[in-house]
């Protein structure tokens, strides 16, 4: 357990202390000249039951608030000091307040120094300290009379502590690491220590952590928990970790960083909270307030966002946006305290409830009722509220390390949820059961009623169905759940179109029949120099726009390419001119042909010969230099023939169905789709 002082200047916290532990926790220089605590001391109590009680001794003076709100983000226990010469004093009530805030609920009050008092001054500043606690986490805490004068109380109040140690559930370690640094220096014969609270989860001596949020990487040398040398630290207690990395140094961890598991490294600079606004303020929170923000050991420059109409009175609480001065390392739920700019007093408090707050609508019913459903501190319960809403899927990578949730915790969520997972990379999406199936049926139908409508096309494009469906899921997530129902025979996926298994693009009849009549035009002895879409037109009398979009649609069908505008080729002679060009290479000693050679070979004019070769550069089939061009046999799986066996090695051209969507296409310049789809030449969407 770990128990925190609190309390007034000069009210016996560190002699308290000492008295229990027999550690003076005041160990700086100007502290012993001046006789009052400056910064956070330590100490440790062995308790009977062999535990161990850590001991964070906060200064008292108002100066020095920030370096007791450093120490007091995860103590267990809070032992508020109050003298009962003084009674109830400034720092007093803003340090009850700030334990208030921080969620605090489990302490006592040491009314020290009664040897100074008499009964009826004792008597008096009990009743203050009942009224004083009244409304608070602390309220009807127990108050023990003790004097470190006299040894009286003394004892009582150490029963009282291990009795408490007793009796509180350890925390769970399931979580991720975290630990908040209050302490960076070098120890002789060590190197790098830093000092701190676990604030979630366990580490181990040899494993590797990450400085949030610089980002360096280190490995854990050694380990002391509790003031005691072990092999692994666990949530609430007090470690020391011996650091070892190339970075690393006393210097590059300051007071305020976060050792992490590395998994959780994903600083913040804007924060989605709710902020309680202390009854003794004057001034309700305006919009774009400045502030200073303390969170675990940390302090921030803040600016706060309404996201209600009305500013923040006093005495009330409210969802706000927090956007920070620079990152910060941070988990969902974590508490935090802002203090005015001045560092004069203590202003309100909250929880966070989004690390990921979006800049831009913030404020809409569909985002407020989310800040609701991550407001729910368990997280089985937040992620199945947040399921039901707009949008219907988490980012379940995120959600999971945000809250800190190790890998098995995610899963067993998972699993009694029954939600469906789509993973794509290192990053998973989730949807409920009931979405997921609805998602598939309107998926289907999309896709049922895009083949109704046009026989003629092979499929819909891949970005133009995800956004007609509900949800709208992210890009990768989508392509993960359309790849997975390929893998079941469901749909099938060619380059960037998508389509139902078993549906076969056709021509309608009038199509088809005059594609009988321009497929001989293109093919035969005249194949390297076919005629364009206006000599076709003429020859056949027809319609030129007409013959263009037929033309455009068999290309789509994978039946001809158009290698120059309105110059198309049937796909067997590309793929033969591949060969050619394969051919014109291998003969080569240096593997370099010129457009001359490539000319003479298909019979064909210079003009025309160059515009099938920049077919081919844009392709990345061939790769110019000048004048000389080389083969790529990288990319000659473009042209791959249907019956050819993927894994052979490709020493004769072949011809894949489709280049449209792969990763190494690219467009021409003045090419237009048709009918809402995309020719040899275009580039689908991403």
């Amino acid at each position: 357990m770990i128990v925190g002082t609190a309390g007034h200047i000069d009210h016996g916290k560190t002699s308290l202390v000492r008295a229990l532990t027999g550690v003076d926790t005041d160990r700086l220089k100007e502290e012993k000249a001046r006789g009052i605590s400056i910064d956070l001391g330590f100490a440790y109590l062995p308790a009977p039951d062999g535990t161990v009680l850590g001991f964070v001794d906060v200064p008292g003076h108002e100066k020095f608030v920030h370096n007791m709100l450093a120490g007091a983000t995860g103590i267990d226990f809070v032992l508020l000091t109050i003298a009962a010469d003084d009674g109830v004093m400034p720092q007093t009530r803003e340090h009850l307040a700030i334990v208030d805030l921080l969620g605090i609920a489990r302490g006592a009050v040491a009314l020290t120094k009664i040897d100074l008092a008499a009964p009826e001054q004792r008597a008096k500043v009990v009743a203050e300290i009942a009224q004083l606690l009244h409304g608070t986490g602390l309220e009807g805490a127990e108050i023990i009379p003790v004097s470190t004068a006299t040894g009286e109380g003394v004892e009582p109040l150490r029963d009282k502590l291990f009795g408490a140690a007793h009796a509180m559930t350890t925390r769970a370690a399931a979580e991720r690491f975290r630990l908040a640094v209050d302490r960076s220096f070098t120890l002789a014969g060590a190197g790098t220590v830093v000092t701190g609270t676990v604030l979630s989860g366990a580490v181990s001596a040899g494993d590797r952590v990450m400085i949030s949020p610089s980002g360096l990487p280190a490995r854990v040398r050694s380990i002391h928990a509790q003031n005691r040398p072990t092999e692994r630290g666990l949530a609430g207690q007090r470690c020391a970790l011996n650091l070892a990395g190339d970075s690393i140094s006393k210097d590059a961890i300051a007071r305020g960083d976060v050792v992490l598991d590395p998994d959780l490294h994903a600083p913040t600079d804007r924060v989605d909270a709710t902020l309680r606004l202390l009854a003794s303020e004057q001034k309700p929170v305006t919009q774009w307030m400045p502030a200073r923000l303390h969170h675990a050991a940390t302090e921030v420059g803040a600016r706060i966002v309404l996201l209600g109409d009305e500013s923040i009175a006093p005495g009330t609480e409210a969802t706000v946006q927090i956007v920070l001065d620079r990152p910060i390392a941070a988990a969902d739920g974590d508490r935090f305290v802002l203090r005015d700019t001045t560092a004069q007093r203590t202003i309100g408090g909250g929880k966070f409830l989004d690390l990921r707050a979006p800049s831009r609508k913030r404020r809409t019913p569909e985002r407020l009722a989310q800040l609701q459903a991550r407001a729910i501190d368990d997280p089985e319960r937040a992620l199945a509220a947040l399921l039901e809403l707009t949008p219907q899927h988490v980012d379940l990578t995120a959600f999971a390390r945000d809250r800190a949730l190790s890998e098995m915790q995610t899963q067993g969520i998972c699993e009694r949820l029954n939600v469906v997972r789509a993973v794509s990379g290192d990053r998973i999406f989730a949807l409920s059961a009931p979405v997921w199936l609805q998602f598939k049926r309107d998926l289907v139908a999309a896709l049922q009623s895009f083949h109704a409508g046009n026989p003629d096309m092979p499929g819909i494009g891949l970005e133009r169905l995800r956004m007609q469906l509900s949800p709208r899921l992210p890009a990768p997530a989508f392509l993960s759940i359309l790849q997975g129902l390929v893998r079941g025979k469901e749909i099938a996926l060619d380059g960037a179109w998508v389509r139902l298994a078993g549906h076969e693009a056709r021509l309608t009849p009038q199509d088809d029949k005059i594609w009988s009549k321009v497929a001989p035009l293109l093919g035969g002895a005249e194949r390297f120099r076919p005629p364009r879409v206006r000599d076709i037109a003429n020859a056949l009398e027809q319609r030129e726009p007409d013959v263009r979009r037929l033309l455009k649609l068999v290309g789509r069908m994978g039946k001809v390419d158009e290698v120059a505008h309105d110059h198309f080729f049937l796909r067997e002679t590309v793929a033969e001119m591949v060969g050619i060009v394969v051919d014109l290479g291998a003969a080569a000693a240096d593997a370099q042909f010129t457009a001359a050679q490539f000319r003479d070979k298909v019979e064909n004019g210079r003009k025309v010969a160059i515009q099938i070769l920049e077919f081919f550069d844009r392709h990345g089939v061939t790769l110019r230099r000048g004048d000389l061009r080389r083969v790529n046999k990288h990319r000659l799986d473009l042209f791959r023939g249907a019956a050819e066996p993927a894994g052979r090695e490709h020493t004769d051209p072949g011809r894949d169905s489709s280049p449209v969507g792969r990763p190494d296409f690219k467009s021409g310049r003045g090419r237009e789709p048709v009918l809402g789809g995309f020719d040899s030449l275009s580039l689908p969407p991403r």
